[in-house]
């Protein structure tokens, strides 16, 4: 039995000072990032999606990706947060992640790129925005 450590990944303290309480954040709930629907240089230009990225809903395939009010696929809708932050080894993996669907969230905390708009605030109702 061969157990070397084949990679060793060190990141930096995960970055939540976009929540605004502890509200929520015991109850995230486990979704299925589809890697293809990001954009490199938009929203994983350090080769990581951020915590506080907005996610929509792939009604077809039941995968997330970014929120996206143009797109006519299902991420027209915001359903919540991406809660971690993870790393994109290929441009079409799979990513098992967490999603934050209601709590407190500080905007001007979001990281660049979050996607959160006019629309996606009205979609996330059941969040509490201090801007």
């Amino acid at each position: 039995m061969d157990l070397a450590i084949e990679r060793t990944t060190v990141t930096g303290l995960e970055d939540r000072s976009w929540l605004g309480s502890h509200h929520g954040t015991d109850s995230t709930q486990s979704c299925t990032l589809d890697a293809s629907l990001f954009t490199p240089a938009t929203h994983y230009p350090n080769g990581e999606i951020r915590s506080g990225t907005v996610l929509g809903r792939v009604t077809a395939t039941k995968m997330y990706g970014p929120y996206d009010n143009t797109a006519t696929d299902g991420r027209q809708t915001a359903v919540g947060f991406l809660f971690n932050t993870v790393r994109v080894r290929s441009a079409t993996a799979r990513i098992g992640a967490p999603i934050q669907e209601h709590g407190r969230i500080r905007v001007s905390r979001l990281p660049a790129n979050n996607g959160l708009d006019a629309a996606a605030r009205v979609e996330l109702s059941h969040f509490r925005f201090a801007d």
